[in-house]
């Protein structure tokens, strides 16, 4: 799914974001990526969704090429990614539906392929009977399953989450994680980005954790390994 071989990222300040990082994420893991805030873990995310590009060393993600990929490429690599936020990115003119189908509106899938995939997504996000509501009549849990849903409505292999229960109580935060628990076990690779020791230390996946742009631990059935 993701392999990554002798990856760096430095900024034009010589800022050292990623150094010598190689790591392969399989088809179907769930994995933490942890570390302490300036880490990298954004870096890595921003990279495999190719928003950045490495200073050096290869990259593939679902099978492509990412370094080499021409512009007009990068929208048919992202069709196979999910992403999460912590903050949402709801558009807020629209109902919890479109916000959903907007990803598939996107791709210019058929109207009734749409009507079908977006109500399945929110049945499995628990949300169905919130389709003509809006965003500011969610809660931050109800907004961030709404996120989960636009994410995987495309049947994307890699879900990438970047810090989605920063913003929720630890009763939302596992609702969230019991979604992508589900969609992990559908099948769905999970990498998720997170602070959240707690969740980690429950849940046992494997743990990937970034210090100062290097992979310092890669476990299976890991922890945090960082105090609160």
């Amino acid at each position: 799914m993701i392999t990554m071989s002798e990856v760096s990222k430095v900024y034009g300040n010589g800022s050292v974001a990623l150094a010598d990082v190689s790591i392969e994420i399989h088809k179907g893991e769930f994995v933490f990526l942890v570390g302490p805030s300036g880490a990298g873990k954004s870096t890595f995310i921003k990279l495999v969704f190719r928003e950045e590009l490495p200073t050096s060393g290869k990259l593939f993600v679902n099978g492509r090429n990412v370094i080499d990929m021409k512009p007009n490429e990068v929208p048919y690599l992202r069709r196979g990614l999910g992403m999460v936020f912590q903050d949402y990115r709801l558009l807020p003119n629209k109902t919890v539906y479109d916000n959903v189908a907007f990803a598939m509106q996107v791709i210019e899938a058929p109207r009734r392929e749409m009507q079908k995939r977006v109500h399945n997504v929110l049945d499995l996000v628990g949300l169905r009977h919130k389709v003509r509501t809006y965003p500011s009549e969610l809660s931050g849990g109800e907004q961030q399953r709404v996120a989960i849903a636009r994410a995987i409505v495309n049947n994307p292999a890699v879900v990438i989450a970047d810090e989605p229960t920063g913003n929720l109580d630890p009763d939302t935060s596992w609702e969230i994680m019991k979604a992508f628990d589900t969609i992990n076990k559908a099948g769905t690779t999970i990498v998720m980005a997170t602070h959240d020791k707690t969740i980690v230390d429950a849940m046992r996946k494997r743990v990937i954790a970034v210090e100062k742009g290097y992979i310092v631990r890669d476990q299976e059935r890991g922890v945090y390994g960082y105090e609160d």
